[in-house]
């Protein structure tokens, strides 16, 4: 099972003033789906906000998963790590080969300083767990290609863009991991070929990397929580310790956040905050102002989503527990957040709140939502969002 011929890929043109200028900051403009779950040959466009809607069961969900399994490989994680439950990614009638191999294919292209490049990659799941075939281009070049020649050994022969004495450059790469993450440990960079291959998946790892996938959990975020680094987990359930950090350290953003929270939850809201219970641990509450205070854990499942996700979308990669590209400037990257189930258990008016200040905060180009919402008219009336409808 390798990665069929791909077709000719045009180089890209250079960009006019109407299509606008390369982002400075890299990031994903497309994700692939050639064979994955319930998607089939399906390309989806992102944008800085980018709404997935349609039925239960159109494949929201998997599409935000098959981006998350992208954005982990780019961080160099395992397959195994990656995709505990791989053959739930095969699509349902695929079919085994004579070898009774059966697998999947996701992609993505990134856009950036280099131009859009793309990333393919053939998974097997059945009877082995391992990437088979990979594939990095740009410009309508091939800078990185793979394929599993030898099924008894893990790994896959590589051959590289050098364009010096030797056009290619041959050698094996682990079949547990994307060779494009792994590709700075393995290319010198001495040649002009090398350092657009080096160029183009510094790119594609920037673009991937530091990404929030976050589904809050009411049930959780009711408990008290000890004292942490700050850092919000993916369920949001140490949302009051990350509080009692945050509201100390920026005003401006905390003062944000509550005039959110105060848009969206029922009653006054005059500040959100975090109090020490004596036992180190800490509980979030709503200050209604006149003394009255309210435990969030009193709040509906609905009310505390929408805190939950606001406090994401006014945040950053130091509070929030991703994974940042340590040797590239915070002013080089752009935190993505995947939010599966965006509006699930809130009201019209939290929904509509919560994608106005989405809309508002990716509209300044330091993050990027790629979110799932079950209401069609809810998406298409976000201002500036990429609507992507699976009902068809």
């Amino acid at each position: 099972m390798t990665l069929s011929p791909a077709p000719p890929v045009p180089a890209a043109p250079e960009q006019d003033a109407a299509a606008g200028p390369r982002p400075d900051r890299p990031c994903v403009t497309e994700l692939r789906l050639s064979a994955f779950a319930g998607h089939r040959r399906a390309t989806f466009p992102l944008g800085p906000l980018t709404l997935f809607t349609g039925p239960s069961g159109s494949g929201k969900s998997r599409a935000l998963q098959a981006y998350a399994a992208l954005a982990r490989l780019g961080g160099g994680a395992e397959l195994a790590e990656v995709f505990p439950d791989p053959v739930a990614c095969v699509p349902e009638r695929a079919r085994p080969d004579a070898q009774w191999r059966r697998g999947f294919r996701i992609g993505c292209t990134a856009d950036g300083p280099q131009g859009p490049v793309r990333l393919d990659v053939a998974v097997q799941a059945e009877p082995e767990l391992r990437i088979v075939g990979e594939r990095l281009t740009s410009g309508g070049l091939v800078l990185l290609e793979t394929a599993l020649r030898d099924p008894s050994r893990p790994v896959v022969q590589a051959a590289w863009h050098t364009a010096g004495a030797t056009p290619v450059t041959r050698g094996p790469l682990p079949d547990d991991r994307l060779g494009t993450a792994l590709l700075p440990l393995r290319v010198a960079g001495k040649t002009d070929g090398q350092r657009r291959v080096l160029d183009a998946a510094e790119q594609m790892v920037v673009a991937l990397r530091s990404v929030f996938a976050c589904d809050p959990s009411p049930r959780r975020m009711r408990v008290p929580v000890p004292l942490g680094a700050g850092r919000l987990l993916p369920d949001c359930s140490n949302l009051a310790d990350v509080l009692w950090r945050t509201r100390a350290e920026c005003g401006r953003r905390h003062a944000l956040l509550t005039a959110a929270v105060a848009a969206g939850c029922a009653g006054e809201v005059v500040d959100l905050l975090a109090e020490s219970l004596g036992d180190g641990t800490v509980r979030a509450l709503l200050d209604r102002g006149d003394g009255r205070r309210t435990p969030l854990k009193l709040l509906g499942d609905g009310e505390l989503r929408y805190v939950a996700l606001a406090l994401v979308l006014l945040t950053g990669p130091g509070v929030l527990e991703v994974d940042p590209v340590g040797e590239v400037p915070a002013a080089l990257q752009t935190l993505t957040v995947l939010a599966d189930g965006f509006d699930r258990r809130m009201d019209r008016l939290q929904a509509r709140e919560l994608l106005r200040l989405a809309a508002r905060m990716c509209e300044r180009g330091h993050i990027r939502l790629v979110g799932a919402v079950s209401e069609p008219s809810l998406a298409a009336g976000a201002d500036g969002a990429t609507v992507v409808d699976l009902s068809a």
